[in-house]
Formats: C-alpha cells, structure tokens, sequence
C-alpha cells in the first residue's frame, strides 16, 4: 500500500503538546522536549542572542531564533535554533514559517529525535544550503560543529564537557560548553 505525503493540515491536526515535521513527504511527530534538552537550547540561545543577535559584547549581524518552522522546498523543519545573518534577512518577516534556508542552525539531540535529526534532516539542511550546523547532545555533553562544503557537512570538530570552545560560525564567542548542561541533576 502506498502512503499518501504528509501535508500541513495533518500537522496543524497533532495535539498541542507535540512538535511536528514533514520530512521527505512523512509526517513525524515528537512529544515537547525533555527538561535536559531545552536547558542546552536555552542556554545556548542565551549565550549566542546577546553578542551576535544584539551586538552586546560581540560582533552582532546575526538574527537567531527558537524553534522557527521552516518550509524547504516540500519539508517542514523544526530546528531547535536557527539563526540568519542581517545581511540576507534584515528584519523577522511576519509569518508562520521561513522559506529562507537559515545561515547557522542547531539541533539539540534527544534520543528519540536523534536519527531524525542526523539522517533524515542534515540531507535537506545540506540541499537548501545552510551553511553551518551544530549538533548539542545533553545527554553525553557534546557539541559537534558541521560546515556545509560541495553540498556535504564536514565535521569540523567534536567538543565535549567543559571545553571552551570558539566554534563557526561563532568564533568569536568563547563559549564554556558547561553553561549548556550545569543546572540538570544528574
């Protein structure tokens, strides 16, 4: 039997408190995310928002947001962060999702969203030409750091723990990888 693709009304039909995403014509659908997993997305927007969304302390140029909804091309994506440089997206249009691919996006892992996010999703990210992904798992304090190259990601590094890390395309940030898991009880 073949299934018929996901469309948007099959999302707007999932109950509130799931978060769903259309990713190759099928519909996934994920419970909200654990404490452990929007801790590290906050705190990371926290880190990233105030010098390069802001330019408080940093170089700015940067317009970076929670959870944004982006249509690419057939798939509805929903990335945990996802920032574009001004540059190329002066001011947030008003509307419920972004058809300009982001600059900069990070998935935060869960184990239940993992292989989506790495599998499933990167290939699109890769073919709409996002430039840089990040990969945060709380769960094993990692942060792996991808640049888009001829339409691949390259790994340009693992981090882990309580590493310092000047990551792209954020280099000019210090960020203390620490910041990102220190309040969850282990």
């Amino acid at each position: 039997m073949t299934r018929k693709p996901a469309t948007y009304a099959d999302l707007e039909a999932l109950p509130s408190n799931q978060v769903g995403e259309i990713v190759n014509g099928e519909l996934y659908a994920s419970p909200r995310p654990a404490s452990r997993h929007v801790l590290a997305a906050s705190h990371l927007q926290g880190e990233l928002h105030g010098p390069f969304d802001r330019g408080r302390g940093g170089p700015g140029g940067w317009i970076i947001l929670t959870e944004p909804e982006l249509h690419l091309g057939k798939d509805v994506l929903v990335p945990d962060l996802a920032g574009w440089r001004r540059e190329r997206m002066p001011r947030v249009p008003d509307v419920v999702g972004f058809t300009m691919a982001p600059d900069w996006l990070c998935e935060v892992l869960s184990p239940s969203t993992s292989r989506l996010d790495r599998f499933r999703k990167l290939p699109i990210y890769a073919r709409e030409g996002v430039g840089h992904v990040w990969l945060v798992d709380p769960l094993e304090h990692t942060l792996e750091v991808f640049r888009l190259e001829s339409g691949h990601y390259l790994l340009l590094g693992t981090y882990v723990d309580e590493e310092i890390v000047h990551a792209e395309p954020f280099e000019a940030l210090a960020l203390e990888l620490r910041v990102l898991w220190e309040d969850i009880a282990e």
